[in-house]
């Protein structure tokens, strides 16, 4: 479906537009937690910091608040935004949208604060369940199966959020395979969205047009495969069926990713920011697959998906959001060019480095936190005011 956002009618936006529509407050939290959330984790990690109690170390919290903070946060503007194009039902606006921003925001700051753990926990499992409630309305509303599967898996994302939390409340030890659930469901959600509009944007974007490519069975397959892998990854994660998953996951995203190639994709940043995503996505599963076997780190290949893949494509995604639903040209400065290619050297940096020189795992680790870092600044100084002012068009929304 193409995601140009066809605005059904409300009241025109006044000076601050933040809680007009969903990507504004979201993508605008998503690039502060992206730019707050990684130096706080490298001061833990290097003990300069203590971590929030909750979490019971600085990777548990890492890997929770990179999931159900950055990556929901963009979830939430990208779906709430979508969904409104999808439907022309108006989804969240107004006070309604900042009630569930701030409920985010709270979720972020309540591990921090010296509040009884369950309520900690309790905080944080509300917003991704909110956000399905709030995108299933209008999808169920106008009977659109096909979009069912989106405030579906937010709910399974809720189920990998609550199983974190039940091992930080010493009630199981499920917080690997909750970690592994949520990362699987958010490629998912990545991938299902990523099939719809990364060909679109990339025939209606390069240079004098083009034509992307798509096999039918590549496409059934493209999100179950990724599902059976995710599953049998949270059962038997060092298992043979990993190895094997894995592979064939890769094959079938390296085919999908292949006919969407274009040499002009490479003169448009907004197009290539989200094929390199999508590539490093492949590498994801493709270290996924060979970890075991090839005694690799476990957390090479989930940083390969989340360093890698989730980061460069929802950058990307963020960016040409945006730009397209504010009423300006689908074009970015150097600027924004600069932070693609940053966040794509961070995962270069964080995922492949270590690999070549492992004696120098704390330099890359540094390397790679500071070019990420510098890549979300980039991106808030320019895009906050965007984010905050009305469409230069006014238009609503």
């Amino acid at each position: 479906m193409p995601a140009q956002i066809e605005e059904p009618s409300s009241p025109a936006a006044g000076g601050f537009a933040l809680f007009a529509l969903g990507f504004r407050p979201f993508f605008l939290l998503a690039g502060l937690s992206a730019l707050v959330l990684i130096p706080l984790w490298v001061a833990a990690w290097s003990g300069a910091l203590a971590p929030p109690d909750h979490f019971g170390g600085p990777s548990l919290w890492h890997g929770h608040e990179m999931l159900h903070g950055y990556l929901t946060a963009v979830l939430a503007g990208f779906l709430l935004t979508a969904v409104r194009n999808w439907t022309g039902i108006q989804t969240l606006n107004g006070a309604p949208l900042a009630g569930l921003a701030m409920l985010w925001l709270a979720a972020r700051l309540a591990p921090w604060l010296p509040l009884p753990t369950g309520l900690v926990a309790l905080i944080d499992l509300l917003p991704a369940p909110l956000l399905a409630l709030a995108i299933l309305l209008p999808i169920h509303r106008k009977r659109q199966k096909n979009n069912y599967l989106f405030p579906l898996l937010l709910l399974l994302l809720a189920v990998g959020n609550l199983m974190i939390h039940l091992e930080a409340l010493d009630i199981t030890q499920t917080a690997r395979a909750g970690t592994t659930l949520s990362i699987y469901t958010i490629l998912a959600i990545i991938i299902a969205m990523g099939g719809r509009v990364i060909p679109f944007f990339i025939e209606r974007g390069a240079p004098g047009g083009a034509t992307t490519r798509s096999w039918p069975w590549i496409e059934r397959l493209a999100l179950p495969s990724v599902a059976l892998l995710g599953a049998v990854e949270v059962a038997d994660p060092a298992g043979p069926a990993t190895t094997l998953f894995g592979l064939l996951t890769a094959a079938i995203h390296a085919i999908r990713l292949a006919g969407w190639w274009t040499p002009k994709l490479l003169r448009v940043s907004l197009l290539w920011v989200l094929f390199t995503g999508y590539a490093w996505i492949v590498a994801g599963l493709l270290l996924t697959a060979l970890a075991t076997p090839l005694g690799l780190p476990w957390l090479i290949a989930l940083h390969g998906l989340m360093a890698g893949g989730m980061a460069v494509i929802t950058l990307g995604m963020m960016a040409r959001v945006a730009i397209g639903h504010t009423g300006r040209q689908m074009r970015v400065g150097p600027v924004v060019t600069i932070a693609f290619a940053l966040v794509n050297l961070a995962a270069l940096s964080r995922v492949i480095a270590p690999l070549l020189a492992a004696d120098r795992y704390t330099t890359w680790i540094h390397l790679a936190a500071g070019l990420w870092t510098l890549a979300f600044l980039l991106f808030v100084v320019v895009y906050a005011p965007i984010l905050i002012r009305p469409r230069v068009d006014g238009r609503p929304g």
